[in-house]
């Protein structure tokens, strides 16, 4: 059985802070807590319901009953596994490939999901502004599925990052050139902006070319969902 106290502890990594304080944040669901067990991210607890649909080291794991799991849970349906996981150590930026930078993404299921693209592509460095949002809140983790554990993700100061690299710098806009009828090079920075108000003033000082993704429909809708485009321009970046 599961103490209050250790309930109470993973309870409290759902908030910001005490992940933070602990180092520490949790997740949900088979596949997301087995890819991280194959990944370089070290273990601090992990809970099953049942023995045999994890593969892990020998005494790693609790068997515990589903009702001590929804306890725990911030899902409705918990999914027979939580784990809680130690934050990882960003690793150094690799200027050899293209690279994605998000300025101040504030959706926790846009940032998993474009998480996820960045691990279909190929994409190993995600750098997001310091106001974007944590790339450990659960909803982030549920978007991701498990990607989380193949993509370097590093928060800094944009503005600073480009001021440093020699790299071409992309940003996305309404109604700049298109996508599909730029020769874009073997390797640079895209960045991606809010939701609402897209490139900040200071970031979008920095960029060397503007691109954007043209509408074909009679009656275009005002824009794309933020990680749809980031498919879409990803997409176009490993075809050429």
């Amino acid at each position: 059985m599961v103490g209050k106290s250790q309930i109470k502890f993973i309870k409290s990594l759902q908030q910001k802070k005490y992940r933070i304080q602990y180092g520490m944040f949790v997740v949900e669901g088979i596949k997301t807590v087995q890819e991280l067990l194959n990944s370089h991210f070290i273990p601090h607890m992990i809970f099953c319901t049942d023995p045999d649909i994890l593969v892990a080291e020998k005494g790693l794991v609790e068997i515990i009953s589903e009702t001590d799991l929804k306890k725990m849970s911030t899902l409705k349906n918990p999914n027979k596994v939580l784990g809680v996981f130690k934050f990882n150590e960003p690793q150094r930026i690799d200027e050899d490939d293209w690279i994605l930078a998000l300025d101040d993404i504030r959706d926790p299921g846009n940032l998993g999901t474009i998480i996820r693209l960045c691990d279909w592509f190929g994409i190993s460095h995600l750098l997001c502004s310091k106001n974007t949002v944590d790339c450990y809140n659960p909803k982030v983790l549920q978007a991701s599925m498990g990607s989380i554990a193949r993509v370097n993700i590093v928060y800094t100061d944009l503005v600073e990052f480009i001021k440093n690299t020699r790299l071409p710098i992309y940003g996305t806009y309404m109604n700049s050139n298109s996508i599909y009828s730029s020769t874009l090079p073997k390797k640079g920075i895209l960045i991606m902006g809010n939701e609402a108000n897209g490139i900040s003033n200071d970031v979008g000082k920095m960029i060397t070319s503007k691109v954007s993704i043209p509408h074909f429909g009679a009656n275009a809708t005002e824009s794309l969902n933020v990680a749809t485009a980031t498919a879409i321009l990803l997409n176009e970046i490993r075809r050429t």
